[in-house]
């Protein structure tokens, strides 16, 4: 039986008016089954209304009978659900009802996004007209179009949707091929577009290193082109410190056009760059979203691609190459079972499911690892690359993998085919000239007990002198002043706010790291936008604060790092006893909290290309802490004039 998309239902239209409303309910929670009660009280009060209209469209249209109602539909590689999608003879308009008598900008855009989504990434959408339709169920009076999307109120709906019924294309919309679950494949116009923006007009917060990745792109891809002509499977590892261009590589192969060829007769995208940096999918995304398909083409979040294919086993992947960004960070069994809400005893590492998902593809497979070290700053990432050598060990198909990787990391795949490669090591930060060694000095001030303060003058004087600048204050408004200062001629630079998510004390200096504050950052305008242009929420504004949760795996010009009262120096050792606690419960075990907040100023000291600027508070428990850093090398602010 073919694999079909989750919904909560779908009929024509002539059933879908007829059936007693309490079998849709009893569907819809079949389907969604840990449903809130707002959302069953939605369907409640929607689901006859939505009956009523589609009962008299079939009376105002004869034809309208074979019409599709789907309600609750999933759309293909997200897990975003539509309230409603009508399919209508060759036509398809995506409904969204909202409780409401004045539909919000958010409202618009969503019921706006999810016609776009469709019209990009589904199959039998290309080619076809697909209307958004926006239902604010207590508005009254005439509806209007605001921004593409049919406003209108619940009177109005019979009427729009048999205008909206179309016979433009000689050939009806089949349903099941419709609802199957393998008809995600992108417009093959947006896939050139995308390629073209990426690898043409290089976007510059993409390609903004000079150095060299050409042997890393070209050793995968020779690795990719083996497999295919082999009809085998490879795990590629490339290691890399700290900005030595790790995503750009994966970027580079994924867009590579030549991948076309080696997967001929592939239903969509030959290779995808997948990420579970929620803000690294999210900044890649905007910058990419000129090409079509809101940036969508090649870039996707590791959490939704785990959730397709592990919820449908007989469901195949129609990338051969699969790029998994940080693989050393890769989830744990036990965090992929809090994570995607299952039990434990079924649960496997995102290792064990990328293995799986690429014995799925016909023929041959590649699954590209991009290693970084010392950056696991979330609950169940402390396995490593250990996990990658387990899933392996466990397939029933290893024999039919090679590993291929830097010399060094050959310890780790005893017993398994391993080829070496000097070429899968980028062993040299490429953030900027300005910062050759800046990895290793972040790394010797934080580990525990930390260098000696005489060893990191010593390499912070070789940054000084190469132009990284390392500077020190305890008063943040003059920290602000700085860096607009020192910027002030250069709009396109970028420098920005940065804090520990595990502190609990920054609020109270003007640093607002708290939940509430960062959970409301859009990463992709703060990283990108303009300070002047209008609505900005440009990182240049210095007004919202990301922790190292937004910062991993991107960059700035310079950091206003704001160092809080979770990691400190007590007597020559770092604590973080004032930490924010982990949550308790749960299936996820915390291996070593004090490591993860090692890690965390790691990643946030490592964030600037050409500076950093650290604010330290007046506050007694940062006092060994200031004067560390200030004996260390960071220079501190001269004082305002």
């Amino acid at each position: 039986m073919m694999e079909e998309a989750r919904r909560g239902w779908d009929s024509d239209f002539g059933k879908f008016g007829a059936v007693h409303h309490s079998r849709i309910l009893e569907s819809i929670l079949r389907s969604y089954p840990g449903s809130s009660e707002e959302e069953k009280a939605s369907w409640k009060r929607n689901v006859p209304a939505l009956q009523r209209e589609v009962g008299e469209v079939v009376e105002i249209r004869t034809d309208a009978g074979m019409f599709t109602a789907i309600l609750e539909y999933e759309l293909p590689m997200e897990s975003r659900r539509a309230d409603v999608v009508l399919l209508l003879h060759d036509g398809v308009a995506v409904v969204e009802l909202k409780g409401k008598s004045v539909p919000s900008d958010a409202d618009i855009d969503q019921a706006h996004a999810y016609a776009r989504d469709l019209s990009c990434y589904h199959r039998d959408c290309h080619g076809r007209q697909v209307k958004a339709v926006l239902v604010p169920t207590r508005m009254r009076g005439k509806g209007r179009i605001e921004r593409g999307v049919k406003v209108c109120s619940p009177d109005e709906l019979d009427s729009l949707i048999g205008r909206l019924g179309s016979r433009n294309l000689p050939e009806s919309i089949d349903v099941r091929s419709f609802l199957s679950a393998d008809a995600y494949q992108p417009l093959p116009s947006l896939v050139r577009a995308a390629r073209e923006l990426f690898l043409k007009r290089r976007p510059p917060q993409l390609w903004r290193s000079v150095a060299n990745t050409d042997r890393a792109v070209h050793t995968a891809r020779e690795i990719a082109s083996h497999a295919c002509a082999t009809g085998t499977r490879r795990l590629v590892l490339l290691t890399g410190v700290p900005g030595a261009g790790k995503t750009l590589v994966g970027l580079r192969l994924a867009h590579m056009p030549g991948l076309d060829d080696l997967a001929q007769g592939n239903r969509g995208v030959p290779a995808v760059f997948l990420s579970g940096n929620g803000p690294l999918v999210e900044v890649l995304q905007y910058v990419l979203r000129s090409a079509g398909g809101n940036g969508k083409t090649f870039v996707r979040p590791i959490r939704e691609y785990v959730r397709r294919y592990a919820r449908k086993g007989a469901l195949v992947p129609p990338e051969h190459v699969m790029i998994f960004d940080e693989a050393q960070r890769a989830h744990d069994r036990e965090r992929v079972a809090d994570v995607h809400k299952i039990d434990l005893s079924g649960a496997r590492s995102e290792p064990e499911h990328f293995i799986e998902f690429a014995e799925r593809v016909p023929k041959w497979s590649v699954v590209v690892g991009l290693i970084g070290s010392g950056q696991e700053i979330y609950v169940g990432e402390e396995g490593g690359l250990g996990l990658w050598a387990e899933a392996l060990l466990r397939s029933g198909r290893r024999n039919e993998w090679t590993v291929h990787g830097p010399p060094q990391m050959r310890q780790f795949f005893e017993g398994l085919p391993f080829q070496a490669s000097e070429d899968l090591s980028l062993d040299e930060t490429i953030r900027s000239h300005f910062a050759s060694r800046l990895h290793e000095f972040v790394g010797k001030l934080v580990k525990t007990p930390p260098e000696p303060h005489d060893e990191l003058r010593r390499i912070a004087d070789v940054l000084e002198k190469e132009g990284h600048d390392l500077r020190v204050t305890r008063d943040l408004d003059h920290a602000k002043r700085y860096l607009r200062e020192r910027y002030g001629n250069y709009p396109e630079a970028r420098f920005g706010l940065m804090a520990s998510s595990r502190d609990k004390d920054l609020v109270r200096f003007g640093v607002p790291n708290d939940y509430q504050s960062t959970k409301q950052i859009r990463f992709g305008p703060w990283y990108n936008d303009d300070e002047d242009a209008s609505g900005s929420m440009s990182c240049r504004h210095l007004r919202d604060c990301i922790t190292e949760f937004g910062a991993q795996g991107l960059e700035l010009d310079a950091v206003l790092l704001a160092w809080g009262t979770d990691f400190v120096l007590e007597n020559g050792r770092w604590s973080s006893a004032r930490a924010k606690g982990f949550k308790k419960g749960g299936k996820s075990r915390v291996h070593d909290p004090h490591q993860l907040r090692a890690n965390s100023y790691r990643v946030l000291l490592t964030r600037g290309r050409d500076a950093h600027v650290v604010f330290v508070p007046e506050c007694s428990y940062l006092e060994e802490t200031w004067k560390f850093l200030r004996a260390s090398g960071f220079r501190e602010l001269a004082d305002p004039l």
